[in-house]
């Protein structure tokens, strides 16, 4: 795994094997926390909506059938680990500099140091549009509820219909502000302005993903575009994935999590996060991905073995 370098949310659950408790924000998070966005109905935020990602939609259309064949089928199925690590750290190359560190110093952003996510992004995790947005998350040290529409959804692209009235990705919902908004430019211009503190986009972010964006979409061979055959299984309580953006097991991660239609919070520790001291405390190391699964106490932070846990966790035939 890649290491890391950040201060956090909360202090750690009991490190034992069986369902270990959930660890406690401190006070004024917890609030925060009890409020959490939930997922709005048509009409209840101002749409701002155009086209430019739509174009991408029908790239990606085209090549759907031609990845999925390409990638191999069952995801679920056991892994060349080699293949899969060595296609996703060319991605992560392919995206350097971008959503990998923090653009903003840990002390200077409010809004990371909370941990109470009032950001929601219903995407999928091959989208190069969606691609630019969670790297300005990243960026920003922002978590959010991800709401994963891949292609066959059963639930999440139903949803991003009432509220926006039409299935575009990404479609980022503000709860905090009232916000709901279409085209990924414009979602990261604004997070920009919303909570980078008077910062802008880092240098090529918003022009580079023309260019280089498709890349990790066409080396994963359409991985987490496509819903599997056997999900289907809805957790009672969201689960939470510790990452960064252009980490390259954590991608996998975040992909199994979208062909699984799998919501979860994402925290964001990218390097100079705010939330890195509370993911050593969590895990007992910097690494990324870990993944707590409140519904069954699961842990983990090695991502073959959060692999193996989801598909047999949130298969239908389980």
């Amino acid at each position: 795994m890649l290491p890391l370098a950040h201060p956090s949310l909360r202090p750690p659950p009991p490190r034992r094997a069986s369902a270990p408790a959930r660890a406690r924000l401190p006070n004024r998070a917890r609030a925060r926390t009890l409020a959490r966005a939930r997922p709005p109905t048509a009409g209840a935020a101002e749409t701002e909506a155009a086209s430019t990602s739509g174009g991408g939609g029908s790239v990606l259309s085209f090549l759907c059938p031609l990845l999925k064949l390409l990638g191999g089928g069952d995801p679920s199925r056991e892994r060349n680990d080699v293949v899969e690590v060595t296609t996703s750290s060319i991605s992560s190359l392919a995206r350097l500099p971008w959503g990998s560190k923090v653009a903003t110093s840990s002390g200077e952003n409010m809004y990371s140091a909370i941990g109470a996510p009032t950001l929601q992004l219903y995407e999928f995790e091959a989208c190069p549009f969606c691609r630019r947005v969670r790297e300005a998350l990243t960026e920003l040290d922002l978590s959010a509820e991800v709401y994963p529409c891949p292609k066959g959804s059963l639930r999440h692209r139903e949803v991003v219909k009432k509220i926006g009235g039409k299935e575009q990705f990404p479609l980022l919902v503000d709860a905090a502000t009232g916000v709901t908004m279409y085209e990924s430019g414009d979602i990261v211009k604004y997070l920009f302005r919303q909570y980078g503190q008077g910062m802008s986009p880092s240098s090529g972010l918003l022009e580079s993903t023309i260019f280089t964006g498709w890349v990790p979409t066409l080396l994963r061979a359409g991985r987490g575009m496509t819903l599997w055959n056997k999900a289907g299984v809805v957790p009672g309580e969201k689960l939470e994935l510790f990452s960064y953006e252009n980490n390259s097991y954590a991608r996998i991660v975040r992909e199994a999590l979208c062909e699984l239609e799998l919501p979860y919070v994402l925290q964001n520790v990218g390097e100079g996060s705010s939330k890195m001291d509370a993911l050593q405390r969590i895990s007992g190391s910097k690494q990324v991905p870990y993944l707590i699964d409140l519904n069954t106490g699961f842990q983990s932070g090695d991502y073959k073995k959060i692999l193996s846990y989801l598909f047999k966790q949130y298969s239908i035939s389980s």
